[in-house]
């Protein structure tokens, strides 16, 4: 009865310490946007300052209404960061609901903005019709942030990140692809990287980012916490990429189109090497 308890113990002990390093996790992510964001919002700012400036300058209908334009346009872009930004620092909604990933991606792409336009980073998205998830929203956007900071790192002259979504009718699975034309991950590292403190960088970059080791195995985490699977593609010059799958929620139940029963699709973590 003893060993019994002391194993129950054990069990809620270790999910307390998971659900803690998770809430580390995204406040960590908070935390290393807070420096790209600051700037950004202070731009916008200085674009407001000038503009009104030059609307109070000149009295004429055009330039007045040339300048309430871009206010009006940096404005709009301040409250999307922000708003955005405190969404991912409050949780949008306890556990998980169904939920569109699209909204989260962009999300997720505005908070980044800046720093891949500083990096000569582009993003090239391709949204297809896809159904819900039953998700954290919180949490996906935590694996996106990861995944797009990742790959900014491993391309330090600029370079190219596509974010694609599409879903499989066969497996009835949502996927999320973020591929990128970066250095790329040597075969003999990848059965490791999703591996805990394990990194493959010497520390974190001129911005403070990356290097703990805890980010992919965080992505994973968070994968398998959805029944999804994860899994990585990766030549050495040429890039990687990252798939992630997930599971379809529909209102109305639908026939698993595959011999295989749901339990059996859903409940494995795949990495391809």
């Amino acid at each position: 009865m003893s060993d019994q308890w002391d194993c129950e113990n054990s069990e809620t002990i270790v999910a307390r310490l998971q659900e803690q390093l998770m809430q580390a996790q995204k406040m960590t992510a908070i935390g290393e946007l807070a420096g790209t964001t600051t700037h950004e919002f202070n731009n916008l700012l200085m674009t407001i300052i000038n503009y009104a400036k030059l609307g109070l300058r000149h009295t004429d209908d055009e330039t007045r209404t040339k300048s309430f334009d871009k206010i009006l346009t940096a404005a709009n872009r301040a409250a999307k960061v922000t708003g955005t930004i405190l969404g991912m620092a409050r949780n949008r909604k306890p556990g998980f609901e169904p939920t569109q990933l699209k909204p989260i991606i962009e999300d997720a792409l505005v908070l980044l903005e800046r720093e891949m336009n500083k990096y000569r980073i582009s993003v090239e998205t391709e949204w297809n019709d896809v159904p819900e998830i039953m998700a954290d929203g919180n949490q996906i956007q935590q694996i996106l942030i990861n995944l797009l900071i990742n790959a900014r790192q491993a391309m330090p002259n600029g370079g190219k990140v596509n974010v694609k979504l599409n879903f499989d009718p066969v497996s009835d699975m949502v996927t999320l692809l973020v591929r990128d034309n970066g250095t790329g991950i040597p075969q003999e590292k990848l059965p490791h990287i999703f591996d805990m403190f394990y990194t493959t960088k010497t520390g974190p970059d001129a911005s403070g980012k990356g290097g703990t080791g805890l980010g992919l195995a965080a992505c994973r985490n968070i994968v398998e916490s959805h029944s999804g699977k994860i899994r990585v593609n990766s030549t050495v010059g040429k890039g990687t990429a990252f798939t992630i799958m997930f599971p379809a929620h529909h209102s109305v139940a639908v026939p698993v189109l595959t011999g295989e029963s749901p339990s059996n699709i859903f409940s494995e973590s795949i990495l391809l090497r």
